[in-house]
């Protein structure tokens, strides 16, 4: 049975990207683990990770099974008590589902802390498939005024493909859903709506 990560990284408890998100977990048929990003944080890395990067590296260890070989000092213990769990999570998943907004022309800094923790150096994800449920407050789509400022899907997509050598990835983007609340957007907000709808269709 085939196995769904399902992520979500919104600071807000009601949100475009949550509800994308949970689109798309409702209709999986097959076993999922839930895990949300913003409220229960993980923790930043710190120099005890940077340690277990270069010892992996030293010793030509790609093979996620046997990174634990080279954890050693209490502080790389420390370290990779949390690295542990959030990494078992992520090889068990044949989806990765990502709900996951644009703050301030990227991804949310909960978000971010997750990708550094579970990534290391020749970390291959291949066939793994990544689905990411995105909104944006404007619209960054090909073509528009705003699209040289996308740095969430651009960093996502280079992220995924360039580093976890993943070539299946998925977004399904909800554009200015702050048409619900700038008066500037107001007159687009006949937008929203069509692209959250068609988001969810997608979904």
């Amino acid at each position: 049975m085939t196995h769904l990560l399902h992520l979500d990284s919104s600071a807000r408890r009601r949100s475009f990207s949550r509800e994308l998100s949970a689109r798309y977990a409702a209709a999986w048929n097959g076993t999922r683990t839930y895990r949300d990003l913003a409220a229960d944080p993980v923790p930043v890395i710190g120099e005890a990770w940077t340690e277990i990067c270069d010892a992996l590296l030293a010793a030509g260890i790609t093979d996620p099974a046997r990174y634990a070989e080279v954890v050693t000092t209490p502080g790389q213990k420390q370290a990779w008590a949390v690295v542990e769990p959030l990494l078992a999570e992520l090889l068990e998943a044949d989806v990765v589902l990502i709900g996951a907004p644009m703050y301030n022309f990227s991804i949310p800094a909960a978000l971010k802390t997750w990708i550094d923790q579970v990534t290391f150096p020749r970390m291959s994800l291949k066939g793994t498939a990544f689905v990411i449920a995105g909104a944006r407050g404007g619209t960054y789509a090909e073509g528009t005024p705003r699209a040289p400022f996308d740095h969430h899907e651009r960093y996502l997509r280079d992220f995924i493909a360039g580093h976890y050598d993943v070539d299946d990835i998925r977004f399904v983007h909800a554009e200015l859903t702050n048409a619900l609340v700038d008066p500037h957007l107001a007159p687009r907000d006949g937008e929203r709506k069509a692209s959250r709808e068609a988001a969810l269709k997608a979904l």
